[in-house]
């Protein structure tokens, strides 16, 4: 600690510790010495080099010859100075320390304090232009671990890159969710080598539930030929062109094409149909025999054809992950009927689990909660014969159901007592509310299953329509839940009663019971960064808001 006081001009004078190692002289202690003798002795046993601990415990090397390379994202954090290096040899403030040395500190810290550093003099400001110190933010804060050679190769310098590029744009990354009415989306604005580039995120096609994601680039960012950032649209068929990025608010950003000419098709708007109809469902408008599922298509593609030129976009998090949720929380995809693959968001919420909608269709519209799981009511199933009879699971289902209102009737006139009792009686009514919260919260927790790794036989009941033939046959739990249905513009909209299967770890299933349908979920197993909530709080607000986007 004497050491690193004495480099920082802070800490005990030279004075001071001389007239220490006098009196312990006197003393006759020779068993202790002083920093500067300790540290005379170790650089003799270094071999003539003076050993230097870092600001943190990890372990780095630094040298006239070597400070500025590194080979991967563990940053060292030990340093070694040559004797001969320039100097002082006893230096009393960080100005005083050599260049390579201030090269390895000056890198370890955020990128956002180094303007900062750079005001305090002119020393500083030139060993700020060392290429070590913004390699390094450009690896630790934005993982270009891969395309640290692919500067070098591309003539661009890493500072240039971290100070126009990442550093301006850094707030875009991440996941959002664009304004496309109840269509929704899924956006994940990642780095892409030397480039910002926007991709959007479209289901497999219908009914290929666990095919992987498919992603189209809409828009990208990367440094020009004046060496500032320009961005580009990617939409069309006529390759990049002229776009702009403004930033509305916190957690919102909008793109703008200038250049729209690029988006149209020589063969005109029917030749943009087919294009995009083979390319959003694969197949052509001749192979959908369905007239119901025809008008939804080309409903979809008038809507979404408007948003060609102008999209904002809206942040949104991954859910946050506990030890005791029942699978892993995180993007699925799932059938819906004739509206296709839709993306939904599953998150655990104390006793419940639910599935929100990040694309929609003009029914039940992205931002609503499409499925809600109560995990303290499971469900054990019949043997296989029984679970092929509808009208057996339909039993068992409405009968936890009925449970599940009349409790909620209860509740709701209980709650009433409890207000009448709170305006009259004062305290002794909040006193009372709280007891009930500390009861439901003792079964909240009892009540919360775990991971389970056991299974049992599984199989959908005739009659029950399911848009793929082959599904699992075994599941390890099933709970009561409902699911939410809407007539054409999200209008008259109920939650009917259903049951949730849990499949494995990627991939649950649920039976609506009223529209006699099954829908299968598949796990998005793609490489998500920058996109997970801070805290539960932060995740619940964007579901609310979510919500309100589409209501």
């Amino acid at each position: 600690m004497a050491v690193c006081a004495r480099l920082c001009g802070v800490g005990q004078s030279r004075r001071c510790r001389r007239r220490q190692r006098q009196n312990q002289q006197d003393q006759g202690s020779d068993s202790d010495m002083d920093d500067e003798e300790e540290e005379r002795i170790v650089g003799q046993r270094q071999g003539d080099v003076v050993v230097v601990e870092g600001p943190e415990s990890g372990v780095a090397t630094a040298g006239p010859s070597d400070a500025c390379e590194y080979g991967s994202d563990r940053v060292n954090r030990r340093c070694y100075l040559d004797p001969t290096s320039s100097g002082p040899a006893h230096p009393q403030s960080l100005s005083e320390l050599p260049p390579e040395l201030l090269v390895e500190i000056f890198s370890l810290l955020p990128g956002t304090a180094l303007p900062t550093v750079a005001l305090v003099c002119n020393k500083f400001r030139q060993i700020l232009n060392h290429e070590t110190v913004w390699k390094r933010r450009c690896v630790e804060e934005f993982g270009m671990q891969k395309d640290i050679k692919k500067m070098d190769v591309g003539g661009v310098s890493s500072r240039d890159l971290y100070v126009k590029l990442l550093h301006p744009y850094r707030h875009i990354l991440g996941l959002w969710q664009p304004d496309i009415g109840p269509y929704g989306g899924l956006l994940n604005v990642v780095m892409d080598g030397l480039f910002i580039i926007g991709w959007m995120y479209l289901p497999p096609h219908d009914p290929r539930v666990e095919d992987p994601m498919r992603r189209r680039p809409l828009f990208r960012i990367q440094m020009g030929e004046s060496n500032k950032a320009t961005v580009e649209c990617m939409y069309g068929h006529k390759g990049p062109h002229k776009g702009d990025i403004q930033t509305v608010k916190k957690d919102e950003f909008s793109t703008k094409c200038n250049q729209t000419d690029h988006h149209r098709m020589p063969g005109g708007r029917q030749e943009e149909f087919r294009t995009w109809l083979e390319e959003e469902w694969g197949r052509t408008l001749e192979q959908i025999f369905h007239e119901h599922m025809q008008e939804l298509i080309l409903m979809k593609f008038i809507y979404t054809s408007q948003y060609d030129n102008c999209l904002t976009y809206r942040r949104i998090y991954l859910p946050p992950t506990m030890p005791s949720d029942l699978l892993r929380p995180g993007l699925f995809k799932g059938t819906y009927g004739s509206h296709g693959l839709e993306i939904v968001m599953f998150s655990f919420h104390g006793t419940s689990a639910r599935a929100t909608k990040l694309t929609g269709d003009p029914n039940v519209p992205a931002g609503q909660l499409t499925l809600d799981v109560d995990l303290s009511r499971p469900m054990v199933l019949p043997d296989l014969e029984q679970q092929r009879n509808i009208e057996e699971l339909s039993r068992l289902v409405l009968g936890v159901h009925e449970e599940v209102q009349r409790e909620a009737e209860q509740q709701a006139k209980d709650s009433c007592v409890t207000v009448r009792s709170t305006t009259e009686g004062g305290c002794g009514g909040a006193s009372q509310e709280e007891e009930m919260e500390s009861d439901h919260g003792a079964c909240s927790d009892s009540c919360l299953p775990g991971p389970s790794s056991s299974t049992q036989p599984f199989t959908l009941p005739l009659g029950v329509m399911a848009r793929n033939e082959v599904y699992p046959r075994t599941c390890r739990k099933c709970f009561y839940g409902t699911g939410l249905i809407a007539g054409h513009g999200f209008t008259s909209p109920e939650r009917t009663p259903g049951l949730f299967v849990l499949f494995d770890e990627d991939r649950f299933g649920f039976i609506w019971l009223e529209l006699k349908s099954f829908s299968l979920y598949s796990r998005l197993t793609d490489r998500l960064d920058h996109a997970h909530a801070p805290n539960m709080e932060r995740f619940e607000a964007m579901l609310r808001n979510m919500q309100s986007w589409t209501s």
